[in-house]
């Protein structure tokens, strides 16, 4: 069986996967290219730079799996795929850690003013006026983390937010509550439980201080000029979900009316190329999408993707 780790995968995956009987090819094809090649591959692991569409799949009769590091599944057409015959598995767990202290990684960032204190001393700036500008921070504590989408990202960071001491407000279309074990030293003798109930999309939306996006992609964005209309002046939003979904022109403007004290964005419209307006904002907080791209994360990814592999095709 020949696996075509198209994106990569973490050795600690390859090497299981190789243990196990199987040839895996870690050489990056272009896109364009992939016609051609994949045919001889039984097996294509993508994150998110490779695009499997149906196309490609039909391009491939020996396909057996597509296996997408990560949690979505937006550049797979998965129901096509399955159609065929063709196994589709992703990896909802092993990144959701990472993914939550990359929330709060932007949303320190910007809570204390540190993204403009570093371009600017970097840049020669006044120590003394930056000292001033920073004085203005604030703490995350006692405030209320806004969650749109409470999946197994959205939950982890429920569960980060209740440590520092915050107000959770979440929201989901098909969750309406969730158990948050809170493991104390990572402990299974110390532990806490809180039941969060999932609230109002106006609710989230009226009555946060920081909001953290965790949603699929769509076609139109899910934040636009109404919603930010919405929110409380200042507030600080985070998207580590999809590009798209906040409206990059909307989001300039309610930064520049004061409507949005910040943004952190780990996803663009245009990836790999943002554009520039969101690069150089100074309450711009940004990350070059590596929310699941951890050391811990890229074994775990890696692990669960070829344990599933094995699972589906060892026998």
């Amino acid at each position: 069986m020949k696996i075509l780790a198209n994106d990569g995968i973490h050795p600690d995956g390859k090497l299981l996967l190789e243990e196990a009987g199987f040839e895996v090819d870690t050489n990056k094809v272009p896109q364009d290219k992939l016609a051609e090649v994949l045919p001889g591959y039984d097996v294509i692991i993508v994150r998110s730079a490779t695009k499997v569409r149906q196309d490609l799949i039909d391009a491939c009769p020996n396909l057996k799996i597509i296996a997408r590091g990560g949690v979505g599944l937006d550049n797979v057409d998965a129901e096509y795929a399955r159609s065929k015959g063709i196994h589709v598995c992703n990896t909802p767990k092993a990144s959701s850690r990472a993914v939550a202290e990359l929330v709060f990684t932007h949303a320190f960032n910007l809570a204390r003013l540190i993204n403009q204190a570093n371009r600017q001393m970097a840049a020669g700036g006044d120590f003394d006026k930056l000292k001033k500008l920073c004085s203005d921070g604030i703490q995350l504590r006692g405030r209320t983390l806004g969650i749109i989408g409470f999946g197994r990202i959205g939950q982890e960071a429920a569960r980060m937010g209740i440590g520092l001491g915050m107000n959770i407000l979440a929201t989901d279309l098909m969750v309406t509550e969730a158990n948050i074990e809170i493991k104390v030293f990572n402990s299974p003798d110390l532990s806490l439980n809180v039941k969060i109930e999932t609230v109002s999309w106006d609710d989230v939306l009226r009555n946060s201080d920081f909001i953290t996006l965790h949603v699929p992609g769509g076609k139109q964005a899910l934040i636009g000029a109404e919603e930010f209309a919405k929110m409380k002046d200042g507030v600080i939003i985070m998207n580590t979900a999809r590009g798209g979904t906040i409206d990059e022109d909307a989001l300039l403007a309610a930064l520049a009316s004061g409507k949005v004290g910040g943004a952190g964005l780990d996803v663009f419209v245009g990836e790999p190329n943002p554009r520039k307006e969101i690069l150089e904002h100074p309450r711009i907080s940004v990350s070059p999408h590596v929310g699941g791209s951890t050391q811990e994360a890229q074994s775990a990814i890696g692990m669960e993707l070829a344990e599933q592999i094995i699972e589906k095709l060892g026998s």
